[in-house]
């Protein structure tokens, strides 16, 4: 206990050591810099070649959005993926049962490709779950209360998705063995794409779009309209494999000019300190 005790103190104590160390010291292993950059990338893309010519460059809630993205995938992310790492791992891998799947032993670059696959697979599931169950919907619809489509939309949701989905997908990722080295880069990989997947432009790739997701299905994913007696469609986020497999994707024109949102995203709390309460509140 003890042991366990120590490991908890170390990892969250040292966390504010690290936040500054990632501010003052940029590098290719710096996760802020890598959100900053490709953010930038990805924005100048919108700007030079918008799919939605008459939206504009700084579009609603652009801001808003701008502000979640760092609160989620830097400041809350970040405490979750360095420093409860450490004490999961200590519960999860004495209880790995003999003979279960370790990659540890594998190619990095297959290591690589099967925490991506497995991961996104996890995150397609929970993405469902996200949609199916009630309250979790009520999370959830921050993120859907996106009007405008934007690369920056893409970190606009409720920091409790980032309990669900941590604890979801965490806990079997840890199991087969992947490191944090492994976490970052598949992190930075699933970051690319999921900017470019909700920016305003257009990226037709072919047949690969059995496979990985674009912005011109996961705007589907966003339309106010879903087809009749189905919770939702298009819940790939980094593959769009998965939707083909099992009969969720959607598909039905270009989506340029669909309309956005939810069936009551009018009287939608509108400031992030309300957004993030709405899914207490009642109605």
């Amino acid at each position: 206990m003890k042991n366990i005790i120590d490991i908890i103190v170390h990892a969250y104590t040292g966390y504010w050591n690290y936040l500054v160390h990632e501010i003052t010291h940029p590098s290719w292993t710096n996760y802020l810099y890598w959100l900053v950059g490709l953010s930038l990338a990805v924005w100048f893309l919108e700007i030079v070649v918008p799919w939605r010519k008459n939206q504009g460059k700084i579009r609603k809630d652009f801001w808003i959005d701008v502000w979640y993205m760092f609160f989620n995938f830097f400041i809350f992310s970040l405490v979750i993926y360095n420093a409860a790492s450490d004490v999961v791992v200590e519960f999860v891998r004495p209880y790995v049962p003999a003979g279960f799947i370790d990659v540890r032993t594998a190619p990095a670059w297959l290591q690589l490709l099967i925490m991506f696959v497995v991961r996104d697979f996890l995150q397609w599931n929970i993405h469902r779950l996200l949609h199916r169950v009630p309250f979790l919907w009520k999370v959830h619809q921050v993120h859907h209360s996106v009007e405008e489509m934007g690369f920056a939309a893409h970190l606009r949701y409720h920091w409790g998705e980032t309990i669900v989905y941590r604890t979801l997908e965490y806990l079997p990722l840890a199991a087969f063995g992947f490191g944090l080295d492994s976490f970052f880069l598949v992190h930075i990989i699933s970051l690319a794409i999921g900017h470019l997947n909700h920016a305003n432009i257009y990226l037709p790739i072919g047949p690969l779009r059995y496979i990985f997701n674009t912005p011109q299905m996961h705007i589907w994913h966003h339309a106010e309209t879903q087809p009749k007696n189905s919770y939702g469609t298009n819940y790939g986020l980094s593959l769009s494999l998965w939707d083909y497999l099992f009969g969720t994707a959607w598909i039905p024109g270009d989506g340029r000019d669909v309309k956005l949102g939810f069936d009551t995203i009018a009287s939608y709390p509108r400031s992030f300190w309300r957004q993030l309460i709405a899914p207490w509140r009642r109605g």
